[in-house]
């Protein structure tokens, strides 16, 4: 089940269902408020987005009350997430997921995302997003990719072929918005070759574990995992995060791993990269690619979670074709 199009003329709704935004710079929310009106949207923001606890989040209630009202309001037609986080989890078990079955939205978001958004795609069958969040919206420079495949997976009705950024990011870019570092982009590389068709899943690698074993988990028959790690992740713990994952019951029927890149504070090469994915004999025979534009690196492309992926993954030659 898919959301419909966003069009000119649509609300879209400000949600915190992990941290607040007024962790997040007034003028900053007044950039990211006059790009997404550039782009035609009209924009609101939930009644708890700024309440903030000592967890610089809001209470269970407080963010349920939000994620319902929004699902809930005809006029509201997307939803963006201020931020990400550590606690999007303590909703699940919460939510009135008949609500958001019958009032299909996109939702889009990432990082402490990840698990609401697997979790309603679990639930309800809805397709969700994961890209930008509404803060993202605030970076003035570097930005254009970001914006530019958000706008083809919520706006434009075509496949979309993924190619890489031109230039990539890590940096402090909300502390000063001119004193960027950019790094030249040297695309995806291959690790195992193969092609695949399957449905996406994933997002970041340590918040999805989290749905392990539980019922808000998607199953991973025919699934085309997409999976990235933030700057709290080391090789170690991406190692053993990801045998977690190979230990699920279903992961024989994963069909193949699609790689986001990595912060460089995560002190992960291309060679050890390989190394590790290259220990799993439970990955031998299906294709897995790195360091495509995702992940808590700019820019980044926006991604169906629920959607429909074809990869291709020869030598140097590689294609990711996305659809709803």
């Amino acid at each position: 089940m898919k959301a419909p199009k966003l069009v000119a003329g649509d609300e879209i709704r400000i949600i915190s269902p992990s941290r607040s935004l007024s962790m997040i710079a007034i003028e900053q929310r007044l950039l990211a408020e006059k790009r997404l009106e550039e782009l035609g949207f009209k924009i609101s923001y939930s009644q708890h987005a700024l309440e903030s606890d000592e967890f610089v989040s809001s209470s269970i209630r407080s963010r349920l009350d939000d994620l319902h009202d929004a699902f809930l309001d005809p006029n509201v037609k997307g939803i963006l997430t201020t931020i990400g986080g550590y606690n999007c989890n303590q909703l699940l078990r919460h939510i009135d997921y008949s609500i958001i079955k019958a009032n299909p939205k996109r939702i889009c978001g990432y990082s402490d995302i990840t698990a609401l958004s697997n979790a309603i795609y679990a639930k309800t069958g809805l397709i969700t997003y994961s890209g930008p969040h509404f803060s993202t919206f605030a970076m003035l420079h570097g930005n254009e990719y970001t914006i530019e495949y958000f706008k083809k997976m919520m706006i434009w009705d075509e496949t979309v072929n993924i190619t890489h950024s031109e230039k990539w990011s890590d940096d402090l870019w909300f502390l000063d918005q001119e004193n960027r570092s950019f790094i030249n982009n040297e695309g995806p590389y291959v690790i195992n070759d193969g092609e695949a068709e399957g449905t996406i899943i994933g997002g970041n690698q340590c918040t999805f574990n989290l749905l392990h074993g539980t019922e808000y988990m998607p199953s991973l028959v025919n699934s085309i995992l997409f999976l990235e790690d933030d700057y709290e992740a080391y090789p170690q713990t991406f190692d053993r995060d990801l045998q977690s994952l190979i230990h699920q019951p279903s992961f024989g029927e994963v069909r193949g791993i699609v790689l986001g890149r990595f912060q460089k504070s995560a002190n992960m090469n291309k060679e050890l990269l390989i190394k590790i994915i290259n220990s799993k004999r439970e990955l031998d025979k299906i294709p897995v690619i790195a360091d495509v534009d995702f992940g808590h690196t700019s820019p980044q492309i926006t991604f169906p979670i629920g959607g429909q992926v074809s990869i291709k993954a020869y030598n140097k030659k590689i294609e990711i074709s996305i659809a709803e």
